[in-house]
């Protein structure tokens, strides 16, 4: 009646069940836990340069190059429910062609176990600061934000800012050199 292959599918489907409920409670633990550490940010440098798109047209577009200063303890986020955090700080301005532009400039991954306190001073960005047209130069409202998602062990993957940002302005004038 009760053969083998019954009795280990029974085996089975507890150990599916109990794992379930186990990794359930992982996720309830530390759902509800806010991570917002203080972030300080500050720009060092701040040039724009044109830059012609030769791919496509021969059209001008703006080139930003920022260095940054960054300063962040983000140890309180790490708990035994996270794996790693992937952190990106974004740019975000105003132009008359677009109402909204964000640019990624930077990122970085700390996995859990490694050196969570951020203290950058002149950092370069790491991605090229392109606008879609000559919204850079002279642009007065430039806000840097470092933002991170939360890998988690088990559960959602929260997209979350830290509490701090900065403003900055490009100058009126495009700069030949570095």
């Amino acid at each position: 009646m009760n053969t083998f292959f019954s009795r280990l599918n029974a085996i089975f489907a507890f150990t599916l069940s109990t794992l379930a409920g186990l990794t359930f409670l992982c996720f309830i633990t530390t759902a509800f836990i806010e991570f917002k550490p203080p972030v300080s940010l500050n720009t060092a440098k701040a040039i724009v340069k044109i830059a012609a798109d030769h791919s496509t047209t021969r059209e001008r577009f703006d080139l930003g190059f920022v260095n940054f200063d960054l300063q962040a303890d983000l140890t309180p986020i790490f708990n035994w429910n996270v794996k790693q955090l992937f952190l990106y700080l974004t740019a975000e301005y105003e132009t008359e062609k677009n109402s909204i532009n964000q640019v990624v400039l930077w990122d970085k991954i700390i996995q859990r176990g490694e050196n969570a306190v951020l203290d950058y001073r002149s950092l370069r960005s790491k991605y090229y600061f392109w606008d879609d047209g000559n919204g850079l130069r002279g642009n007065r409202n430039i806000t840097l934000t470092l933002s991170w998602n939360i890998v988690p062990n088990s559960g959602m993957l929260p997209l979350l800012s830290g509490d701090g940002s900065h403003r900055f302005e490009f100058p009126s004038e495009y700069t030949e050199k570095m």
